[in-house]
């Protein structure tokens, strides 16, 4: 199964959150801390195909998926396992 990636800032409970649920579904993710990385809003824009103005941006493998609502409704929505 393909790896989720969590690009998320210190601070930020949406991306704790994010982790949180990951972590509960044992599902394999890596989180990427923009602030440690140097990665900007720019950066991240160029990422995801379209403007971002908040964290964490999440993906499944290469495929977007969004905010923090956006995986939780895509967790349950796709019933993802490992």
């Amino acid at each position: 199964m393909d790896r989720f990636t969590v690009f998320g800032r210190p601070g930020c409970g949406f991306c704790v959150r994010a982790k949180e649920v990951l972590e509960s579904r044992q599902l394999s993710f890596l989180y990427v801390d923009i602030h440690k990385e140097g990665i900007s809003k720019a950066d991240l824009e160029k990422t995801v195909g379209r403007p971002v103005e908040t964290v964490p941006q999440i993906f499944h493998g290469k495929k977007y998926i969004g905010g923090y609502t956006e995986l939780d409704a895509y967790l349950k929505n796709e019933l993802i396992s490992e």
